[in-house]
């Protein structure tokens, strides 16, 4: 039989196929005749045949019939023949695979192989695909080399530990005795491996990562000597010294300063001096400025080295290259919340990436953005997000509107300025509000008692400019349907009003109905505006004879609505006022039992609470079981809680401020207190409806741990109402170092005493806690 071709002939001739199908015959025949060598056991040209077969196997063609003749290179003596078997094995075969598992005594030969080069090719492998079962039993010869003085082996082995430890954890201890000296060594290559190791250590094994953590001054000690040691032509990375040893060291200390004060006081200087020691104008170095941030960030750093490391992200917003200003802005707006002053002074650098071409930084700095809005920036951060919102791509608009109504709302400096802000909104960005803006808007807008006059005027002088805007129109007739009056009769104080007649605001809102621009929706809202004018306008004919020709509308939405106003004009003339007077103000509650989720601009919010019309429940006749049974069983511990009081003075009560008193006069309570975990309210009464008790929950944790995943959850009697708000966190602080607050609004029309079932779920020290308490011993002027 002729010898076969050389590899890199066969690379050759591959190249100069000229399509796809001759390059499949090429491969096919060559396969053919490697299949008849390995059949007749041709051991001279094996090893390159299976050189071949790898080859195709990068091209993505089958070469599964090479995994046996892998396991022959791999048992002959010969180097070169291991270098391709063990080469085959690592691209052919898996763990899926039980041919695999033949190997593990060839390499357990190997691992005691004289020739380290041997011994390397083993490690290889093994670390590469070596299944649960073969770690199982060769991880004691991987311990072994873990311990040998030879550095070439040692660093292999290391990185060979790694996986073994992935596969299986158990097997951890095993190597705990071999990694005393690693950090000793001098050999850069197994300082790296080493560092690897253990960091996967820590980060599997919570007993591991305190046994490591008495290593954090070695650890500074090579970190030091990395930064201040000179020019050296083997490790030097762009004037660096070893810039991936660095880095792994970083995150390696990352994990070890984590919630630890005594590791993360040891690493303060040298993370000070790499902040500030380290090259900028390179890759390399931002790479280990970047690690050095994160690590700054993650572990119990100083106040001081928080804010540099906040300023050489600051820095890297002004790099030219945007990965690293992409990197920036995520990192910063992780740190946003916790270190939000730090953040504050690089507002402007934040805000110019708004302008950027790259998308990914767009939308990053918009997100920054929105999250640096205060009380004290709100005018000129809105100032710059609403000239964003007009430039940026439709992509965007949509997360900027629901963004910018958010904090109008949250931040707005008064009435008139919230207004002003929506309707830019409106104007510029209104086909990509959401759905859900538009009622949010018509509540705030009914609210707003002094500026009715001022808005609808605003909003039909842009009803006149633009009827495209669908969440404007909807909200521009609304507004006009329930204010027309003030519109017509030039009311308006806050600018100079405009001259409108009855005629022509009906004329607007009658071509809406006949404009193609308008949706069903929209639509449906310009007839109702006009039936409300009905009672507001002297033109009853007219409107008469809009609501008559919609009554055969082909929309039947439409049609409903105008056959019912007909009714309404018809038989109904006597109620027609009453029923078409002004909207009340608008109060966001939620009705009994399990509280209903809205979903608003990504928030979520109560459901409304109709406190007008409560329903009238006769009192069941057994006072002790008449909490709904949302909670759990009766059971439940009755907590009598004990209110302070206060000795009567002669002058008249004068509030104590540095006290505890409650500003409205009623009493603060403790609600429940165990297991280190406190729960006090605090009552007030809701202006608008005395019949609402608004009660705000004060918890705080006296133990040494952070209680997290805090969930507080309540139940009232059927005769009541209740409405819990969102808690302003999920992890109350230990040692009393804060609290979380959560509102609760409970309805009370009959004025009967309040009793609450009160469900208490959170987690503690990994272990779940859940406790259920009744309170009964309200203060009477919190129900009276």
């Amino acid at each position: 039989m002729p010898a076969p071709i050389r590899l890199r002939e066969l690379i050759r001739t591959i190249r100069t196929a000229r399509t796809q199908a001759e390059e499949r015959e090429m491969i096919q025949k060559e396969c053919a005749a490697i299949r008849s060598s390995f059949r007749e056991e041709d051991n001279t040209y094996r090893c390159r045949n299976v050189a071949k077969l790898l080859y195709m196997h990068m091209l993505g063609y089958p070469a599964h019939f090479g995994q046996l003749e892998c396991l022959k290179l791999i048992a002959s003596q010969k180097f070169t023949d291991k270098r391709i078997g063990y080469l085959g094995a690592m691209l052919l075969l898996d763990e899926r695979q039980d041919v695999h598992l033949l190997m593990t005594n060839c390499i357990k030969n190997d691992l005691n192989h004289s020739t380290q080069y041997v011994q390397g090719l083993a490690l290889c492998t093994l670390g590469c695909m070596g299944s649960s079962e073969m770690c199982r039993d060769l991880a004691g010869e991987v311990e072994k080399l873990l311990k040998t003085s030879n550095s070439y082996l040692r660093k292999k082995a290391a990185l060979c530990a790694v996986h073994v430890i992935r596969k299986v954890p158990e097997l951890m201890e095993m190597f705990l005795p071999a990694t005393k000296n690693l950090l000793s060594e001098k050999n850069h290559g197994v300082l790296h491996t080493s560092v690897v190791l253990l960091t996967e250590m820590c980060e599997r094994s919570p007993d591991m990562l305190t046994h490591f953590r008495k290593l954090v001054p070695q650890l500074v000690r090579i970190l030091k000597n990395l930064i201040m040691s000179g020019y050296s032509p083997e490790h030097d990375v762009s004037g660096i010294s070893d810039p991936f040893l660095q880095v792994r060291i970083l995150r390696l200390l990352r994990i070890l300063g984590k919630s630890d004060d005594d590791s993360s006081e040891a690493m303060n200087d040298i993370l000070a001096q790499v902040a500030t020691n380290t090259e900028t104008s390179k890759n390399v170095g931002n790479a280990i400025l970047y690690e050095t941030v994160l690590t700054i960030m993650d572990i119990k750093s100083e106040s001081g080295l928080r804010v540099l490391a906040i300023n050489i992200l600051g820095r890297f917003l002004l790099n030219n290259d945007k990965n690293i200003r992409y990197v920036a802005l995520t990192s910063l707006l992780k740190t946003v919340q916790t270190d939000h002053n730090a953040v504050q002074r690089h507002r402007s650098t934040i805000v110019d990436c708004l302008k950027d071409l790259d998308v990914s930084i767009k939308r990053r700095a918009m997100e920054l953005s929105f999250a640096l809005v205060n009380g004290n920036n709100i005018r000129g951060m809105m100032k710059e997000l609403l000239y964003f919102l007009d430039s940026c791509d439709p992509d965007f608009k949509a997360d900027c509107a629901s963004g910018v109504f958010l904090a109008a709302e949250k931040y707005a400096p008064s009435k008139r300025w919230h207004i002003d802000t929506i309707m830019r909104v409106l104007t510029t960005a209104g086909s990509y509000v959401r759905d859900d803006s538009v009622p949010n808007l018509i509540q705030l807008i009914t609210n707003s008692v002094e500026m009715h006059a001022y808005t609808v005027q605003r909003l039909y002088k842009a009803l006149l400019d633009d009827i495209s805007q669908q969440p404007l129109v909807q909200v521009a007739s609304w507004c006009i349907g329930e204010y027309g009056d003030l519109l017509v009769s030039g009311q308006c104080e806050e600018e100079e009003p405009i001259q409108v007649t009855e005629d022509e605001v009906l004329d607007v809102l009658e071509g809406l109905l006949v404009s193609n621009l308008s949706a069903p929706v929209t639509r449906g809202y310009s007839l109702t505006a006009i039936m409300k004018l009905s009672t507001r306008f002297s033109s009853v004919n007219r409107i008469k004879k809009v609501v008559s020709i919609y009554g055969s509308s082909i929309d039947v939405e439409l049609q409903q609505r105008a056959v019912e106003y007909n009714a309404l004009f018809k038989k109904y003339d006597h109620m027609r006022p009453a029923l078409l007077e002004r909207m009340p103000i608008m109060e966001k509650t939620a009705t009994n039992g399990p509280t209903e989720i809205v979903q608003t601009n990504g928030e979520t919010e109560s459901s409304a609470l109709d406190s007008k019309h409560p329903p009238s429940i006769t009192q069941p006749t057994n006072q002790a079981n008449d909490l709904l049974d949302l909670l759990g069983g009766n059971d439940v511990p009755v907590i009598q809680t004990a209110l302070p009081t206060k000795p009567a003075s002669a002058g008249g009560e004068l509030l104590d401020l540095l006290g505890d008193l409650s500003l409205s006069g009623i009493p603060p309570m403790t609600a429940y207190n165990k297991n280190g975990l406190k729960i006090e309210f605090t009552f007030e009464r809701s202006n608008p409806n005395p019949n609402i008790s608004v009660i705000t929950i004060h918890a705080s944790n006296s133990t040494e741990a952070d209680m997290t995943d805090f969930v507080f959850q309540a139940a009232v009697p059927k005769t009541f109402q209740l409405q819990l708000l969102s808690p302003s966190s999920n992890i109350v602080p230990a040692l009393n170092q804060g609290s979380v607050t959560q509102v609760i609004r409970v309805l009370n029309p009959q004025k009967q005493q309040l009793r609450m079932r009160i469900k208490l779920t959170y987690t503690l020290k990994g272990a779940p806690v859940q406790d259920l308490a009744e309170v009964n011993n309200f203060p009477p002027q919190s129900w009276q």
